[in-house]
């Protein structure tokens, strides 16, 4: 991080350097960490600057002139994300900063960090990536600003632009480039995204199609079923307006056609001008992005902007579990930088005993952004290496007292977890594997997860390995045995889980099961805990003013509450991210989820500060700073009869003539009933991660 460092190093220069928003926490859990022990071990010299002074070009000369290239990226977070909450209030303070304090990064960091590296040293190629580069690789709306805006690559001036996962595609660039390569030359590496001319093609072989050709508005024929093993009809005869059919051919004839096809085929999306304009056509773009989001049949995607195009790479190949555990096991110090002292940083001491086993998720929420990153195929760890790392921390970190805090990743139980068939999974094009139903071809076994968490168990000195991320509990349910172990080991008193709403219209709109099937595990969760002999609780979290989300939706969902005895403290507010499917909902008022058209489905979501301010408050009904509005609300609708001081009203009368000229039934007392254990456990401060 110093000059004083590479001296000792004996270094008289940097072959590549890392700017990023964040501290630097040697730790596997923050993406500078591993990017830079994966560069190390690939025999280059890394530098990293971390959270430097944007005001001038200054900082960014710290280290000297890179041999290679500047790598960019705004941090573990998007940096408006980090900044502002869901309201667009800045943030009092950052987790990723020493001691919290705020303000330490700039708004849309990538841009800005780009732009002053290549002020600092004019020439030197810079490389942009990490989660706000993913997800704003193309056009796309920005809540903060309240408008669509370009691809970050034509703001920050970029060299190129590597998405999701960079692992395989760093590591190719940089010894390309260390060969001599030039970096305008290099076009071929998936997982990645660059500025060409309009009519630019990497050769004569390749072909482009518009994307309203694939998803024109209307009705258009639905997408071949990959799963279909016969074909089902014959036609030969030509149409009325004499044009010839669609033939079926046989599944193995098609999955090789549309292989050869699109090997080298780019798909024009609407352009970032047309889509400013026409709010249709950028749901119609989210819809077709996203169907072309599988590493086994995505087609290259390109889109105007101005006088050139963004052209996108299709996703990278997931890593293998030997390459994942050579990523993971190099040798981190799983600390802050010394630099820091005695600072306190909030993100890393919420992390520093947690294990990472796995990455992605299928699960496809449409509010969350893992998918647009990481991929829908899962990339796991093996049993070896995680047991190496918990043993590793166990021997080298003193302040360890044998616990691990967690064993998961984006999901805690969809480790090793993956499609039955490999050449269904290349040709698969569902948003999820889990919604609307659990797919037929996902292997759901917890087999592995189970045999891994007893290994963990065992080690000595480990004496309790709690279970922090989120779980999909609509898989869990699917494998008793799992939740048993689960609650019976891995629980600390308390389990965060998402049911995120209630009522189908909201989550029809997010891609999530039931509240049937939370209801399915609570019971088993319930059932194991009793007999393990323990008190333990869920801590459930919810979503107010999703996309699809009436007045009614969350009333319901507040009756639900009261009748459970859940009483949220920690509420989120939907907060559209860039390239989620429920932002492009939110902008656009269409559902991509279907084919996109004029006059297809409206989707209503509350957008108006006092609406969306209504529904966190049904989401914390018990707090008395919400009942004035609460019963304002109630009296417009209609809802007296749920006004009142008993059990079953959902908001107390106000202490005045109102509540005077209302009789308290007989055995009620004038404040809410006594807390039950699961209210007190809702109540509990927790941290939601992912």
């Amino acid at each position: 991080m110093t000059r004083a460092e590479m001296d000792k190093l004996g270094w008289d220069s940097c072959d590549i350097i890392i700017v990023t928003g964040d501290a630097y926490i040697d730790h596997p859990s923050f993406g500078m960490a591993i990017v830079g022990r994966l560069l190390e071990a690939q025999g280059f010299r890394v530098g990293i600057i971390s959270q430097p002074d944007w005001h001038s070009a200054e900082a960014f000369r710290a280290l000297g002139k890179p041999n290679l290239y500047f790598g960019v990226t705004a941090g573990n977070m998007d940096s408006m994300i980090n900044r502002y909450t869901a309201d667009r209030k800045p943030r009092s303070d950052d987790a990723y900063t020493p001691d919290a304090a705020p303000a330490k990064r700039p708004d849309r960091a990538v841009t800005v960090y780009a732009q002053r590296a290549r002020e600092a040293f004019p020439g030197v190629p810079v490389i942009i990536g990490s989660i706000e580069a993913s997800l704003r690789r193309i056009a796309h709306y920005d809540y903060w600003s309240d408008k669509v805006r370009r691809s970050v690559l034509p703001d920050s001036k970029a060299d190129l632009l590597i998405f999701g996962n960079a692992e395989r595609a760093l590591v190719e660039l940089s010894h390309r480039l260390a060969a001599g390569e030039a970096i305008s030359e290099i076009r071929d590496l998936r997982g990645t995204a660059f500025m060409v001319k309009r009519d630019w093609l990497p050769d004569a072989e390749w072909s482009e199609i518009d994307s309203l050709s694939l998803d024109k508005p209307g009705r258009v024929d639905p997408h071949p079923d990959p799963y279909a093993m016969e074909p089902q009809q014959t036609a030969t005869a030509p149409n009325a307006d004499g044009s010839l059919p669609v033939q079926i051919v046989p599944a193995a004839a098609r999955v090789a056609a549309r292989k050869a096809a699109r090997a080298k085929t780019v798909v024009r999306l609407a352009s970032y001008e047309a889509i400013v304009e026409d709010r249709v056509l950028y749901a119609h773009n989210s819809r077709v992005f996203h169907l072309e989001s599988n590493p086994g049949n995505a087609r290259a995607l390109r889109q105007t902007h101005g006088e050139r195009d963004v052209w996108l790479n299709p996703p990278p190949i997931p890593l293998s579990t030997e390459e994942m555990d050579y990523v993971f096991d190099a040798p981190f110090a799983r600390a802050p930088h010394p630099s820091y002292g005695k600072a306190r940083i909030p993100a890393w001491e919420m992390i520093r005993f947690s294990i990472n086993i796995m990455r992605g998720c299928f699960g496809g929420c449409t509010f969350c952004s893992i998918t647009e990153h990481e991929g829908r195929i899962i990339q796991s760890r093996s049993h070896e290496s995680i047991i190496k790392e918990i043993e590793e921390i166990r021997d080298k970190i003193p302040e360890f007292k044998g616990h691990i805090s967690d064993l998961g990743g984006p999901t805690a139980n969809m480790y090793r977890m993956a499609c039955k068939d490999p050449k269904i999974e290349s040709s698969c094009r569902r948003l999820s594997c889990v919604y609307p139903g659990v797919c037929e071809n996902l292997n759901t076994s917890h087999e592995s997860l189970i045999q891994l968490y007893r290994k963990a168990r065992a080690i000595p000195g480990v004496k309790k390995i709690s279970i922090g991320s989120g779980l999909r509990y609509d898989l869990a349910v699917l494998s008793p045995e799992y939740v048993k172990e689960l609650v019976t080991h891995h629980v600390s008193g308390l389990l965060k889980i998402a049911p995120e709403h209630t009522e189908e219209g909201p989550l029809s709109k997010m891609m999530k099961p039931g509240i049937g099937t939370f209801e399915r595990f609570r019971k088993m969760f319930d059932k194991y805990s009793k007999e393990a002999g323990k008190t333990q609780h869920l801590v459930p979290y919810f979503i107010a003013a999703h996309p699809g989300t009436a007045d009614q939706d969350m009333l319901n969902l507040a009756l639900w509450l009261k009748a459970n005895n859940f009483r949220p403290d920690q509420v989120q507010a939907f907060t559209p991210t860039p390239l989620a499917m429920a932002t492009a909902m939110y902008y656009s008022r269409k559902n991509p989820l279907r084919r996109v058209s004029q006059d297809s489905e409206d989707v209503e979501t509350p957008r108006l500060a006092k609406q969306r301010k209504l529904h966190k408050a049904l989401l914390r009904y018990h707090d008395p700073e919400n009942h004035e509005l609460l019963r304002e609300f109630l009296n417009e609708i209609g809802r007296r009869d749920l006004i009142g001081n008993s059990p079953q009203h959902l908001v107390p009368w106000a202490s005045s003539a109102m509540h005077a000229a209302k009789p308290r039934p007989a055995g009620v007392s004038g404040s809410n009933a006594r807390r039950t254990p699961s209210q007190a456990a809702v109540r509990a401060p927790h941290k939601r991660k992912g």
